[in-house]
């Protein structure tokens, strides 16, 4: 049963961009060694689109309000773009210390229920050591 997705932002700068998502977002983390940050998200939905070749993929996170979003991260000297009305849902994007850029929205469209996760069956069961099992195919990837 899948209990989770796990989403790699490559960045040209991933100390900064990982300050940022740690301090400008506020997203709780566990440092898995050597700087290493894997972020907690709320629950996510995954989309399939049409396109014209394989292998292009996209992450957005989304809010509440956009607006207040985009007050906030102006609060803390982070420029967003234009919010855009996209039918959808209402648009901004972020740009990250690295330089790539992050789309934000408020969503429009209707939104499923999140998967609940089975409980544990039996007490003492643990989870496997943080980072333990996971492979990079190349440095600067994620955990």
């Amino acid at each position: 049963m899948i209990v989770g997705a796990h989403s790699i932002i490559y960045s040209k700068n991933p100390e900064a961009d990982r300050a940022f998502l740690r301090d400008a977002l506020g997203l709780p983390h566990v440092d898995v060694g050597d700087g290493w940050l894997i972020f907690g998200l709320p629950p996510s939905e995954v989309a399939v689109h049409p396109a014209e070749e394989d292998g292009v993929h996209e992450f957005y996170l989304m809010c509440a309000d956009v607006a207040a979003f985009v007050r906030s991260m102006k609060e803390r000297k982070v420029t967003c773009g234009p919010i855009l009305n996209r039918g959808w849902g209402l648009l901004t994007q972020v740009t990250l210390p690295g330089g790539s850029k992050l789309g934000v929205y408020q969503p429009r469209h209707a939104r499923p229920k999140p998967i609940e996760l089975p409980k544990a069956r039996r007490k003492g069961v643990r989870a496997t050591k943080a980072g333990s099992g996971h492979t990079s195919r190349k440095r600067g990837g994620s955990r």
